[in-house]
């Protein structure tokens, strides 16, 4: 499910000429791709995202 919003994202990143559009899909972009690799690092233990209290 994130990885197609990310190929989504990244295919609106292509067909945008609007500056202002461009910066706000790049974030959401960035921020996909940052749960994508938190979701993963989960998956396979390498990271721990319970907080340490």
């Amino acid at each position: 499910m994130i990885e197609q919003q990310i190929e989504e994202l990244r295919a609106e990143l292509n067909a945008c000429i609007e500056p202002a559009e461009r910066r706000e899909i790049e974030a959401e972009l960035g921020i996909a791709q940052a749960e994508l690799i938190m979701m993963l690092g989960e998956q396979d233990g390498s990271i721990d995202a319970e907080p340490p209290f």
